[in-house]
C-alpha cells in the first residue's frame, strides 16, 4: 500500500529504502564528499522515490544559518524599494532563501523596533534600501550579521554601499539630447537638498560645456519631485528662455508635467521641445502624452547585485566603498 500524501518521509524512510544509515543518507542529500558516487545516487534516487522534502529550516540551524534576509526601507510608497525587492527576492529565490521586508517609515523607534524583529528572526544578513542615493546613518555597529545598503550611502567607509550612478544618467541624457542636435538645452529638477539632484546637476554643466554649450536659462530650475511643479517650471522657463529646444527633467513625474504645460503653451514635444525624464517609472513614462524618453536606473539589478554581495560577506569576503550601477537611457517618443 502506497505512502498517504498526509504521512511526512523521513531521512530515516530514505536511509531504509536506500539500505544505508540515516548518517550516510544525510551526507548524500547534502552532497557531502564522504559518500562514494553509486551510494549518492542510490539515496537520491530513493529520496526521489518518496518524494522526500529536505527540512530546509532544519538544515540552515545546523549550518548556523536560517536562510532569511531581512530588507529594511524608509521609503513610503515603494517606488525604488519594491524594484529592489523583487531583484534581491529572485537572486535568493534560487538559493532557497527568502526576504522579509520591513517599512520603516522614517521613524527611528519603529526602524529600532524591526531591527529587533529581525534579530529574534536570526536573520543571516541584511540589505538596507534608501530613497535618494544619499548619506543615512550606518546601522553596522548596531547589528551582528553583515549588511549591504542599497540606493543610499552609510556614514561609515567600512560599509559597502550600491548606488546608482547619478552622473553617468544625467551625462546618457544631455549626450542624447546633444546628438539629436539640441543646442538650447534646460535641465528642471527636484529640491537642491538631495544629492542625485545636485550631482546630476552639476553633470548637465560639465557635459554641455564639454561641447561648447550653456544651460538655457542660466541654471537649473530646482523645486519638487511633482507634476505641478514641471507644469511651473515649464511656463517659468518658456517665459524667460524661449528659445529653448530640450529640457531635461530630474524624474518622470516632473517630466509629465512639463509636458501638459508645453502643449498648453502651443509648443509641440518633441518637434519644438524634446524632454527626456529620470527613473523610468511606467505609471508616468509610458502613459506620458507622448510617451517619455526617460533614464532607468537598474533597480532590479540593484537589488541583485546587493544579495550577491551579501552572500559574500556572510561567507567571511565583505567589500566595501561605494559602487555606482550604470544607469540607461529609455528611448521613446518624447526626443524621436
Amino acid at each position: 500500500m502506497g505512502r498517504r500524501r498526509s504521512e511526512t518521509v523521513t531521512l530515516g524512510d530514505v536511509a531504509k529504502r536506500a539500505g544505508v544509515s540515516i548518517a550516510t543518507a544525510s551526507k548524500a542529500i547534502n552532497d557531502r564528499g564522504e559518500v562514494a558516487a553509486a551510494t549518492r545516487a542510490r539515496v537520491l534516487r530513493a529520496a526521489a522515490e518518496l518524494s522526500f522534502q529536505p527540512n530546509i529550516l532544519a538544515q540552515g540551524l545546523v549550518a548556523g544559518r536560517t536562510r532569511a534576509i531581512g530588507l529594511l526601507t524608509d521609503e513610503f510608497d515603494g517606488r525604488f524599494a519594491i524594484p529592489i525587492l523583487l531583484g534581491a527576492e529572485n537572486a535568493l529565490s534560487n538559493q532557497e532563501m527568502s526576504v522579509l521586508l520591513c517599512d520603516t517609515r522614517g521613524d527611528a523607534i519603529r526602524r529600532n523596533h524591526h531591527i529587533r524583529t529581525l534579530l529574534a528572526r536570526q536573520v543571516d544578513g541584511f540589505i538596507v534600501v534608501g530613497d535618494s542615493n544619499d548619506v543615512r546613518a550606518s546601522l553596522t555597529a548596531d547589528i551582528p550579521v553583515p549588511a549591504v545598503y542599497v540606493y543610499c550611502r552609510s556614514t561609515n567607509p567600512a560599509d559597502l554601499c550600491l548606488v546608482s550612478d547619478d552622473e553617468g544618467g544625467a551625462r546618457l541624457a544631455i549626450e542624447h539630447l546633444i546628438a539629436l542636435r539640441r543646442k538650447h538645452i534646460a535641465h528642471i529638477t527636484g529640491p537642491q537638498s538631495y544629492r542625485a539632484a545636485r550631482d546630476r546637476a552639476a553633470t548637465v554643466h560639465t557635459v554641455l560645456a564639454e561641447h561648447d554649450l550653456r544651460l538655457a536659462g542660466g541654471q537649473p530650475l530646482h523645486g519638487e519631485w511633482s507634476q505641478r511643479w514641471g507644469r511651473h517650471a515649464a511656463r517659468l522657463l518658456i517665459a524667460t528662455a524661449p528659445e529653448v529646444d530640450a529640457i531635461f527633467c530630474g524624474n518622470d513625474q516632473i517630466a509629465s508635467g512639463v509636458t501638459q504645460a508645453l502643449t498648453g503653451l502651443g509648443r509641440r514635444v518633441p518637434d519644438d521641445v524634446a524632454i527626456v525624464g529620470y527613473d523610468n517609472w511606467e505609471i508616468f513614462a509610458a502613459d506620458c502624452k507622448p510617451p517619455l524618453t526617460t533614464i532607468d536606473l537598474n533597480l532590479q539589478q540593484l537589488g541583485t547585485t546587493a544579495v550577491t554581495h551579501l552572500f559574500a560577506a556572510i561567507d567571511g569576503r565583505p567589500a566595501t566603498g561605494v559602487v555606482r550601477q550604470p544607469c540607461r537611457l529609455v528611448v521613446r517618443e518624447s526626443t524621436a
